[in-house]
């Protein structure tokens, strides 16, 4: 009897210990998070970063690994309690060299390729970031933030308790800081056998710009020559007013040894950016945009020739835009990833014949790529998988799996399938929606619905795995979810991806309908129980939404969303953003048309639904205001509503326990307004 008894604890323990679960906020929260990645110069090994979070602690911590390129054995190299980044390979390969703070301040170390011999090798006073080794190992470069400018305090420092600012001119703050006082610039060091020698020179030394582009660049903008004698940099050199409506960012060339700069892209008013030289150093490729102002152009490749100075696009004709360029081994070819129908591929460009060709094609994304050999390392994720490293021949494409950083949790969740589903839009073209279901989705069952509506505006919907606007977290809470790649977003043509500017609530809002009332064709739909979620232009839609969708919603939930573009346009602060999507200020003599027809204020008193505005203070792309003033009109007329407020989030919520937070006031909303749940 006792071994009837314990067979049975035993089979009841393992079925419980294989038995999937759902996912949660906090599941979301263990996963580890690939970061960067880089090949050896031998071409046989990985190293990358992998960061895990403690939601206790609220706080993250990333570690170094390598893997070798033919697949085997992950191997941690470190295990402190501060993080490792801007991971890279000492061009001899035997050392890896990684940025951190254990030190007290970030500086540069270096260690043996099995994390033996870690040394300190630099001491700077105010740190650095964005570290490059030249190919020659004769130079280092890299970041450091520079005085520029006075705080109040230093102005009347009779005055020291004196809270306050003096502006003269815009930009004053960007995203979610404010101007600090201080300009990023680009330095180099002499480097030898694991030693700087010398002081590092500021190649930008007395200009008040930044190099890499605030506040999102980073090293993928500056970048040696394979003779480590030319420094190429991306920086916008304007300020004030002047670079708040241009996007007039231009590529730098710094000789070394005459310490003299030349503008490369001098003329080019868009967008220029991500230098990268032929690996034989007889040319240099960087990406850019050609319309002055508009931040989501295609980006295009360009290539210049230094024996003959020209300088010519080789994706002239392609409809895709390009990221991450990287030159073949022979200097022939450029491949890049761009944005396909809702996925991420790896393109080829042939900078001779100026030809691009698709390489590969599935339902995932191809985030970023490093070329070893004839194969890639991918950074790919898909909706139901957060990123890993796989290894992809250029011969044939095909995939294999190289790293399993969340392969055991992966394998104790159920996920929800993920189809693509088009239909007819209002203009009649195709719409591409991608469609998340419940875990064990039952069609003889009604499903509450949502409607998900993407920021940017030109941002993707494609085969990301997001940390918050998570579709298979919310197809875990019972929802079917549809996800239009509504007109404005990348991916399917230059047409589609441009036309959403200056007609925001126009014919992208007419998508959403067309979407959400496709997909209430089926049975196992609830038109009764829709929802509409969205952040940023997102949110945006979700406001206009709430003005004009005719009872198809029982709720609505805005995150950091545009409300009263009269208010909007005049404290946002990247203003080229504003004019370009926008059109003409509300005061100019012909004012823009999106004032009247598509700023959702105007129509709030049609409102009839409830709604949860969430925003953080330091969001200075969309202001706190905007939330406020939805939440007021929602209030004052009565409509059911909450205003989940962060004091100390910007655009995006960062934070793992405020993360955590905005997923359980989401859910629980959703809870309150669709299933008629009590609130927890």
């Amino acid at each position: 009897m006792k071994k009837l008894v314990l067979a049975a604890a035993v089979f009841l323990h393992l079925s419980t210990a294989n038995a999937q679960q759902t996912l949660t906020p906090e599941l979301l929260w263990q996963f580890g998070r690939l970061g960067s990645s880089e090949v050896s110069p031998d071409k046989k090994t990985v190293v990358y970063t992998v960061t895990y979070y403690d939601l206790k602690e609220n706080k993250g911590n990333a570690d170094i690994y390598t893997i070798p390129v033919e697949g085997g054995k992950a191997k941690r190299l470190t295990d402190t309690k501060t993080s490792e980044f801007n991971v890279t390979w000492r061009p001899d390969g035997k050392k890896i060299a990684f940025l951190s703070s254990e030190s007290g301040s970030v500086q540069l170390y270096e260690m043996n390729p099995d994390g033996s011999d870690k040394k300190k090798i630099s001491d700077l006073k105010d740190g650095l970031a964005n570290f490059k080794y030249a190919k020659a190992q004769n130079h280092i470069l890299f970041t450091q933030d520079v005085k520029n400018g006075k705080e109040v305090k230093e102005i009347y420092p009779d005055l020291p308790k004196a809270d306050a600012r003096i502006i003269d001119d815009l930009m004053y703050r960007h995203w979610n800081q404010w101007d600090d006082f201080k300009v990023s610039h680009v330095f180099f060091a002499p480097y030898k056998d694991g030693s700087l020698s010398g002081t590092p020179k500021d190649i930008m030394a007395g200009e008040p710009y930044d190099a890499p582009l605030m506040p999102h660049g980073g090293a993928e903008q500056l970048t040696f020559s394979p003779d480590g004698n030319t420094i190429a940099y991306t920086s916008k050199k304007q300020v004030g007013k002047a670079y708040a409506v241009s996007t007039n960012s231009d590529v730098y060339l710094y000789d070394i040894k005459t310490g003299q700069t030349k503008n490369l892209t001098d003329g080019m008013m868009g967008y220029d950016n991500e230098p990268s030289f032929s690996p034989d150093g007889k040319k240099l490729a960087w990406l850019s945009m050609e319309t002055p102002g508009f931040e989501s152009d295609r980006n295009r490749i360009f290539v210049y020739d230094f024996a003959s100075n020209k300088k010519e696009e080789i994706t002239a004709g392609s409809e895709q835009t390009a990221h991450g360029i990287k030159w073949s081994n022979d200097g022939k070819k450029i491949y890049f990833t761009s944005t396909l129908k809702g996925t991420e591929q790896i393109f080829v460009a042939d900078v001779k014949d100026k030809t691009v060709k698709q390489f590969s094609n599935g339902q995932f994304n191809y985030n970023g790529f490093e070329i070893a050999g004839q194969n890639f390392i991918v950074n790919k994720t898909t909706m139901s998988q957060p990123a890993e490293l796989v290894l992809v021949s250029m011969k044939d494409a095909k995939e294999t799996p190289l790293t399993s950083i969340n392969t055991e949790m992966l394998g104790k969740i159920k996920m929800g399938k993920v189809v693509a589903r088009t239909s007819k839009t209002t203009d009649n073209k195709d719409l591409l929606s991608w469609i998340i279901y419940p875990p064990d989705f039952d069609p003889n069952k009604k499903y509450p619905t949502l409607l998900y509506c993407q920021g940017g505006p030109q941002s993707p919907v494609s085969q990301s795995f997001s940390y918050r606007w998570n579709f298979q977290l919310m197809a875990a809470n019972g929802y079917i979810i549809v996800a239009p790649n509504r007109r404005g977003l990348p991916g399917f043509g230059t047409e589609w991806n441009n036309s959403i500017s200056q007609d925001w609530g126009g014919q992208p809002i007419k998508d959403y309908l067309t979407a959400i009332d496709d997909m209430t064709k089926e049975p196992y739909v609830n038109k009764d129980k829709l929802g509409a979620v969205g952040a940023s232009y997102g949110g945006y839609s979700v406001y206009q939404l709430a003005g004009m969708h005719n009872k198809r919603f029982k709720t609505f939930i805005s995150h950091c969303g545009l409300f009263n573009l009269d208010s909007w346009y005049g404290t946002t602060e990247e203003m080229f953003f504003a004019k370009h999507d926008i059109g003409n200020a509300y005061y100019d003599k012909n004012p823009s048309k999106s004032f009247e027809q598509f700023s959702p204020h105007k129509f709030a008193k049609n409102w009839d639904t409830p709604i949860l505005v969430i925003h953080g203070e330091k969001d200075f792309r969309v202001p706190i205001n905007q939330g406020m003033e939805a939440f007021s009109a929602a209030q004052l007329q009565n409509i059911p509503s909450r205003f989940l407020y962060f004091p100390e989030e910007g655009h995006w919520v960062m934070k793992p326990q405020n993360s955590v937070l905005w997923q359980r006031v989401f859910f629980d909303w959703l809870g309150r307004t669709l299933k008629e749940e009590k609130a927890g």
